[in-house]
């Protein structure tokens, strides 16, 4: 069964461009919070996290 690569670059991006969070605070974060929080922001409650989905969040909240 092949796996596919953990969404670093889209994780890191929503933690820190979206929640806004520190880098410490992001790093100290438990994979269960940090999906949590992806849950409350974006409503997705299970599945993977998919490209699509950050896409939309970067239009709806951009870099200013």
């Amino acid at each position: 069964m092949k796996q596919t690569p953990f969404a670093w670059k889209q994780v890191i991006g929503f933690g820190l461009g979206v929640l806004r969070l520190s880098p410490d605070a992001f790093w100290r974060m438990t994979p269960r919070e940090l999906s949590y929080a992806i849950e409350a922001v974006t409503g997705v409650t299970d599945g993977p996290f998919e490209r699509a989905d950050f896409e939309g969040l970067m239009r709806l909240f951009p870099d200013r």
